[in-house]
């Protein structure tokens, strides 16, 4: 086993488990770079790792995975892997967890979260290419509710494949009717949240009913959401930067560290080695209070990550 590195502090689910509160996301991530970004974070520190079938790159992370494994870098039940349910296969919930499994080389998941709150047309599982009508609009599956969804869910974890479940990307109202319908309450909503799309309500909503909050986009219009969604980074904004220089940190380590003293968990995705250490680098310095109401003041209810681009619908309207 390679020397010890400091590790990020957990958070308590309502499962019983411990999440890291800063993870890797590997979205976007291109499969040649995987193998060495994924090892370089696991010697920096990283022990939580975000995943979705929609990514495309299960089978690259599980293969770094297994040489990790192998080598003595780690070992499983020193990691968190988390990965999610495509649109898709929302009829084949337990089929394609299964296909996840295979592909990232593991035999249970530290989190399974439901990708989207819409159910669309099955393309078979494993495929995950978002199912357009002849209309171009998403070809939503209505025979499938999410309940029914969720308590397929439910039943990976009785199976042991899941120890925890939970959401992703659900508003207050659905995520209380799931409250209200779950016999295993999602122990993780995951949604996009940083400075310029803070989202009080649905933060303090999750958290007051011990749910805790991921935040899958927690630098907002970073390089890579500017280049895919032509967004505004909240990076740039100068009071971003101003107190990023008041703490001697970068502009992405100060809404990183934002974002843990919101009580959110934090998982960046970037390309880049050094930016790996920069955003774990987040736990020597605190923000004062006074400076995180002005952070607050620059909320522009800006959402980045916008999926009504390609299908032709706004889940969140």
């Amino acid at each position: 086993m390679a020397g010890k590195v400091a590790a990020a502090p957990a958070v308590a689910l309502s499962s019983g488990h411990q999440m890291p509160s800063v993870g890797l996301g590997v979205w976007r991530m291109e499969k040649p770079a995987i193998r060495s970004l994924i090892h370089s974070a696991l010697r920096i520190g990283y022990r939580h790792l975000d995943c979705a079938a929609d990514y495309q790159n299960e089978a690259e992370v599980g293969d770094a995975l297994v040489e990790a494994f192998q080598t003595g870098l780690v070992k499983r039940e020193d990691l968190f892997i988390t990965t999610k349910l495509w649109n898709s296969d929302h009829g084949h919930v337990i089929e394609a967890c299964k296909d996840s499994l295979k592909k990232l080389q593991v035999d249970y998941l530290d989190l399974y979260l439901v990708h989207f709150p819409v159910a669309t047309r099955h393309t078979g599982v494993g495929t995950t290419s978002s199912a357009l009508g002849d209309d171009g609009v998403l070809d939503i599956d209505t025979t499938i509710s999410l309940e029914t969804t969720w308590h397929a869910m439910e039943e990976l974890v009785s199976m042991g494949l899941v120890r925890s479940i939970g959401i992703s990307n659900y508003d207050i109202f659905l995520t209380r009717d799931c409250l209200a319908y779950a016999k295993i309450k999602p122990a993780v909503n995951q949604i996009e949240t940083h400075p310029y799309f803070q989202r009080d309500s649905l933060v303090k909503f999750c958290q007051k009913h011990g749910i805790c909050v991921t935040a899958h986009t927690p630098l907002g219009g970073s390089t890579a959401n500017t280049e895919w969604f032509g967004s505004v980074s909240c990076l740039d904004d100068p009071v971003i930067k101003g107190l990023a220089g008041k703490y001697g940190k970068t502009p992405a380590q100060l809404v990183l560290r934002w974002g843990l003293q919101r009580n959110t968990v934090v998982i960046p995705k970037t390309s880049k080695v050094e930016r790996l250490q920069e955003n774990f680098e987040v736990f020597d310095f605190e923000i004062s209070g006074e400076d995180m109401e002005k952070i607050k003041a620059i909320d522009r209810n800006y959402r980045t990550n916008q999926p009504a681009k390609f299908w032709g619908i706004d889940l969140y309207a």
